[in-house]
């Protein structure tokens, strides 16, 4: 019985033996195999990446171009002359003018004027009196304006050698209202005037007036 027993344990690890024998054989071809196998495909993958990329290789060259500009001289086209001259036209005739006809007389312009000068006019050699060259006109003031206020204000003032004014007053008796002095005081100051000559040298003309005019228009 023991001896049965004993040669049934032997024949169990003579076939594991023979088992793990084989399966050591198997793996060692198996894992050939694999490492065969990966470099077929590692070969191929190269080849098949080397031939695809070498069909699609550009090859560029850069060409200079040539930039220079080349400019066409354009002559206009000399126009032909004309076949033949337009004629003349005919000379108007006039018809026959009377000396003695009835003249139309034109009456020159009414205009008035409020500026009052003192003074005359010299036809001396080398003398003339003063002339006015630049006349302001004052700005109308708005206390006066607001209130509908008119009239007149006279100023009086010195003409210098120079042709400018200076020391104007207002005349009080002959102002309307006190609403229009400092406005007439203003634009006397801003007058221009060709200077009184004596003797070749030109002279201050004191006593000048001026009478500003104020009025509302609509």
């Amino acid at each position: 019985m023991s001896a049965t027993i004993n040669q049934s344990l032997a024949q169990n690890q003579s076939g594991g033996l023979a088992r793990m024998v084989v399966g050591i054989i198997v793996a060692l071809a198996v894992t050939l195999s694999l490492f065969w196998l990966m470099q077929y495909l590692i070969a191929t993958a190269d080849r098949s990446l080397n031939e695809d990329s070498a069909g699609h290789l550009l090859d560029f060259v850069r060409v200079k171009r040539d930039e220079s500009i080349q400019r066409r001289q354009l002559k206009p086209k000399k126009p032909p002359p004309p076949e033949q001259a337009p004629p003349q036209p005919p000379t108007p005739q006039l018809d026959d003018l009377n000396p003695n006809a009835e003249k139309i007389a034109i009456s020159a312009v009414p205009v008035k004027t409020d500026i009052e000068m003192t003074g005359g006019f010299s036809l001396g050699v080398g003398e003339g009196d003063y002339l006015p060259i630049v006349k302001v006109a004052p700005i109308y003031p708005n206390r006066a304006l607001t209130r509908g206020v008119e009239g007149f204000c006279v100023v009086q003032y010195t003409v210098t050698s120079l042709g400018t004014t200076k020391d104007p007053v207002v005349i009080e008796s002959q102002c309307t209202s006190s609403l229009f002095h400092r406005a007439s005081v203003n634009a006397a100051l801003k007058f221009k005037y060709k200077p009184r000559i004596i003797d070749g040298e030109a002279v201050e003309v004191p006593g000048v007036q001026n009478k500003f005019t104020y009025e509302i228009t609509e």
